[in-house]
Formats: structure tokens, sequence, C-alpha cells
């Protein structure tokens, strides 16, 4: 598997930055490639077990994640069990700490397996690079959502 690890410091107490990501099937308000993430059938809204579709904006792309490891204010864990992306298997790992009452960081450990055997092997620095670019993302806009509420994809009034 390969791996790669994001940060970001965020201006903002941990209980936070803790609830914009535990509020598992609103990703899309902060994810620029996300246009919506609605909970599965039968999925609780959070904690272990949760599941939801992250839907792209491009109207094709679809990642299913489940949470299969969940620590409130500590830690979420979030396995990609099926995708439309040259992806064989995929982990999200969120780490949460308080650097001080007003300040928190979030590490994203991105674990990862191609598919395509040894062609997808070859690809992985590629992968790896737009990964990390795309996560580094992910978490600056995740900051802006905190911080200032900013949001990528407002939601839409029903």
């Amino acid at each position: 598997m390969a791996e790669l690890v994001v940060a970001q410091t965020v201006k903002a107490p941990l209980a936070e930055l803790w609830r914009s990501w535990d509020r598992f099937d609103e990703i899309y308000r902060f994810n620029p490639v996300i246009n919506q993430s609605p909970l599965l059938p039968r999925s609780t809204a959070t904690g272990l077990g949760a599941e939801r579709v992250c839907k792209h904006v491009d109207g094709k792309t679809f990642l299913k994640e489940r949470i299969i490891g969940y620590q409130p204010e500590e830690h979420i864990v979030v396995d990609i069990f099926e995708a439309n992306v040259p992806l064989k298997q995929a982990r999200v790992t969120l780490d949460f700490e308080a650097l001080s009452a007003i300040e928190s960081r979030v590490t994203m450990r991105f674990s990862f397996t191609p598919k395509f055997g040894l062609l997808g092997r070859l690809m992985i620095p590629l992968m790896k690079s737009q990964f990390r670019k795309n996560l580094a993302g992910l978490l600056a806009a995740n900051a802006d959502f905190v911080e200032n509420g900013v949001e990528t994809h407002p939601k839409m009034a029903a």
C-alpha cells in the first residue's frame, strides 16, 4: 500500500474542528470536489459503521465510504469500499489534536493500492502527487469552513 500524509492547523477549538468532520453526510459543504454526500440507506449519521456516497462535481465519479474506526475528538478511520476510480483499496485516517484552547490540528493519512497490477504500481508516484494536492486543498477548505464559515458547496433548500 502506498501512503501519504497531509496536515492542517486550524484556528478553532478542537470541538469545532471535530464537529465539521463528524457530520459524515456534510463533507460536501467544504470539499471542493464533492457535490453531494448523502448517507447510504440504514446508515447512522455518524460513528462506527456510518456510510455515505460522495458524488463528485464531475457528475460521474463516486466513492462509497464507511467509518471503521471512531474515537470522538481523536480520530476517524474511513474505508473506501466501492468507487469508480482506479483504486483497488483505500483508507483515510484523520487524527485530531488540540494545540491550544483556540487552535487545533488535523492530520490526514491516506493509504491506497491502485488497480491494474504493475501498471498501477508504476503510477503510484503520479497518483501520490495528485492525491497530496487534492487532500491539502481539502484540508485548507475545511479550515476556511471551520474558521470563517465558508462553504464550498452550500446546502440547497429542500
